[in-house]
């Protein structure tokens, strides 16, 4: 086993255990990639002031996201076919963050369900949705939600169309693979994944297959998607789908801030600035450049959170320092899984909680929450 140090360490060991679809499923953004790579490489602009002989003891990094206490301010986001970066991999993350006390946030796109996390987890998770046109089936999902005891709902209003991811396509993108010989042969070289797969049933879109009206198995499935993300979504769906939810509710997929203050007066809880992870519109803003304006456009209306391009918990710090009470992680914690499982997932917060509090510490700050943007180099953000 190689030594772990950073969240670089967990994305080579990734790629050398998970078949490359899926690798390359995670770790691409559309197009181009500018915004995937812009989301990365605008946090590395950002540069902070070190504090010396400053009182360092009894450092705390908790806080709170939507009144939920948490070890620091990360959550695990909402990512599709988590499951098949490692068999079973919702569930292990899910057990990962709530060991952690950190909040889990399934996609509907999982191929662990609702259901399956619940049963394996004691501590309420997040549910992301994303808006069909078969309405029946979304307040189906909300209800399987408000049974599982999901003590949020995160809304994704960016996935309107789907955005062209290059990899994918060639790829031949699928869950389960299709066994071509391609895949059989680089399958072959991952014989951890492969062993997986095999002692688990969990290899489809488990929220959808059987729960979606006329979608039975994996060729109706295809379609049904293909056909069901709704570009006529608008804000009279989110006041539609708070009233059916009647819970908190989270809307992600906000970069612009006109947009930002719809979602303030939506009345929802909470906003991630998001671009999707540089996979829907190549060439947007980065999330960490178009947070500080967000944040001055809603004030204190509305709790702001961000995703995109978190590597370090120094990027979780500035976030935090430019007005971010939360911050959300995917390929992250998905580099962990892959690499190791729940395990590795365990390693990625470790990591990051621990570059934040020393972190922290360097720019002379006990408390995360006595942390302001002074922390930053004036010029640099």
């Amino acid at each position: 086993m190689p030594v772990i140090t950073n969240i670089e360490d967990l994305r080579v060991l990734h790629q050398k255990r998970t078949p490359k679809m899926f690798y390359d499923y995670a770790d691409s953004g559309s197009w181009t990639e500018s915004t995937y790579r812009a989301n990365e490489s605008d946090f590395q602009k950002i540069k902070l002031r070190q504090r010396v002989a400053v009182n360092m003891v009894n450092r705390t990094t908790k806080t709170t996201m939507i009144g939920e206490e948490v070890t620091m301010p990360v959550a695990l986001a909402p990512t599709g076919l988590t499951g098949m970066q490692c068999a079973d991999g919702e569930i292990l993350a899910a057990k990962a963050a709530e060991k952690f006390g950190v909040p889990f946030c399934l996609s509907t796109m999982s191929i662990c369900s609702i259901e399956d996390v619940a049963e394996h987890t004691t501590k309420p998770f997040w549910f992301q949705l994303y808006v069909m046109k078969d309405r029946a089936f979304i307040e189906r999902l909300i209800e399987r939600a408000r049974v599982a005891k999901c003590s949020a709902l995160v809304l994704t209003l960016d996935l309107q169309i789907l955005g062209q991811r290059h990899k994918d396509l060639k790829n031949g993108l699928s869950a389960p693979p299709k066994l071509t010989i391609p895949n059989i042969l680089n399958m072959m070289t991952k014989p951890r994944w492969c062993l997986g797969m095999a002692m688990t049933q969990r290899r489809t879109f488990r929220n959808i297959v059987g729960h979606a009206t006329g979608v039975g198995n994996m060729s109706s499935l295809s379609s049904w998607t293909a056909e069901q993300f709704d570009p006529g979504l608008n804000w009279g769906d989110v006041e539609w789908i708070k009233k059916r939810w009647g819970g908190k509710l989270i809307i992600k997929g906000i970069l612009d801030e006109g947009d930002a203050r719809l979602a303030a007066d939506s009345g929802a809880d909470a906003l991630i600035v998001s671009n999707h992870g540089g996979r829907q519109l190549d060439g947007a803003i980065s999330s960490i450049q178009a947070l500080p304006g967000i944040v001055n456009a809603v004030g204190k209306d509305i709790e702001v959170w961000m995703d995109g391009g978190i590597r370090s918990g120094q990027d979780v710090l500035k976030a935090w320092a430019l007005g971010a009470r939360g911050t959300l992680i995917g390929r992250p914690f998905l580099y962990g899984l892959g690499a190791m499982g729940e395990a590795g997932v365990t390693k990625c917060l470790e990591i990051i909680h621990k570059e934040l509090d020393i972190t922290m510490a360097f720019t002379g700050h006990r408390d995360i929450q006595d942390v302001t943007k002074d922390i930053l180099y004036p010029g640099t953000f």
